[in-house]
């Protein structure tokens, strides 16, 4: 008990807490008088919970409650809840792959103080100059899975978690390496922001049938990926140190 109130001491600043405070209460106010937000929030386990109140935190907007997906949910023995397998992942040591170096630098921090997961940044394979039609940030995840993803013979260990915030193609381009028989990250978080390729990036995550946080809609960003992840490592930090 000791440990566990000693780490969340040094992963909650007393802003956040208040702030956490704030947000379940808007929510409980909210759920009140929305039958259909209440019943989305009694479905939500308290890791998606505490997903959804960083991303809340993260964004100061209530209303992306109608938008988080967590997929896929879960199913027996077969398959892990997303978070679940995500947390579990993080704590088998996962890298994190981000597609930009803002989303790297949000996850940072929190990754060195809970367990010390390795944060990567697409663009470190990225080229100088993208071919026509394609972008940096998809022309460097082929590169990118093959440094992190444990490809060839006798890989071990969890894939990456991954966060797209900014650049769809490059969520495109990673489903195309899974789908052609690249090993799949554990999660990933995908919230790219924007109007163009967005929207269908995310519906082709929604088909994919990999592990996945999803914000619908063109909202995202790297703060908001930053926050999931966040969230992922602070409860991961706190399960082991209750152990």
């Amino acid at each position: 008990m000791v440990t566990t109130v000693w780490i969340r001491a040094v992963l909650d600043h007393p802003i956040f807490t208040a702030s956490i405070v704030s947000i379940r209460r808007a929510l409980a106010e909210r759920a009140a008088a929305e039958a259909p937000l209440a019943e989305r929030l009694q479905a939500m386990s308290p890791l998606q919970r505490d997903v959804l109140e960083r991303c809340i935190h993260s964004s100061g907007d209530l209303t992306i409650t109608a938008d988080l997906v967590v997929a896929p949910a879960e199913d027996g023995a077969t398959t892990a809840e997303a978070c679940r397998q995500g947390l579990e992942a993080l704590q088998a040591g996962a890298p994190i792959l981000c597609d930009t170096a803002m989303a790297a630098a949000a996850v940072a921090p929190m990754a060195r103080r809970t367990l010390g997961n390795p944060v990567h940044c697409l663009l470190d394979w990225a080229p100088l100059v993208a071919s026509p039609g394609s972008t940096r940030s998809a022309a460097a995840i082929a590169d990118a899975w093959v440094a992190l993803a444990g490809v060839g013979p006798g890989a071990q260990g969890p894939g990456p978690i991954v966060l797209i915030g900014s650049a769809p193609t490059a969520l495109e381009r990673l489903l195309d390496l899974v789908a052609a028989g690249a090993p799949p990250p554990a999660l990933v978080i995908g919230m790219p922001v924007g109007f163009i390729g967005v929207t269908e990036s995310k519906r082709r995550l929604a088909a994919s049938g990999l592990a996945q946080i999803r914000l619908d809609g063109s909202r995202g960003g790297a703060g908001l990926v930053g926050a999931a992840c966040n969230a992922l490592l602070r409860a991961a930090a706190l399960e082991r140190h209750a152990a």
